[in-house]
């Protein structure tokens, strides 16, 4: 069985914005078969009574073709796989006129982006989920994206 060395890089949730975060968390993978990749999309959480902390995996999903994805591609670095779901995603979500999906999926192709080394258009891309999230009540997924 091949061995993986990794580095767990943790941002701390200054802002304290949404409440109860603690902090980010990405897996940077420095030596074996996944040598170069990062997992990201997790993240540290507080209960609400302080007594215990939990962490979430990165589960958004998306639809392609029928089909659910979700970080699997940007995971094991398919980025331009996993960009060309996104982008064929934001465009049948669009058509659908579905807003919430739309910004999701906006939301998934800026992290792909961010992935990439791209911090322009990840950047244009979250702006543009936004403005999909201010039009709904999907009020937790907004601040979200702005932490």
């Amino acid at each position: 069985m091949a061995t993986t060395k990794m580095t767990v890089k943790f941002t701390r949730n200054d802002k304290g914005n949404p409440p109860g975060k603690l902090a980010d968390a990405e897996l940077h993978f420095t030596d074996g078969p996944l040598e170069g990749l990062k997992l990201i999309g997790f993240a540290i959480w507080e209960t609400r009574n302080g007594a215990r902390r939990n962490v979430t995996f990165p589960a958004r999903q998306y639809t392609v073709n029928g089909e659910r994805r979700s970080f699997a591609l940007l995971a094991l670095g398919r980025y331009s796989a996993a960009l060309d779901d996104t982008r064929h995603a934001v465009a049948v979500l669009r058509r659908a006129g579905d807003k919430v999906w739309t910004a999701r999926a906006l939301n998934a192709r800026g992290l792909v982006y961010h992935a990439m080394g791209l911090p322009a258009r990840a950047d244009a891309s979250f702006a543009a989920a936004e403005r999909f999230f201010a039009e709904t009540s999907q009020v937790l997924e907004s601040v979200y994206m702005n932490t």
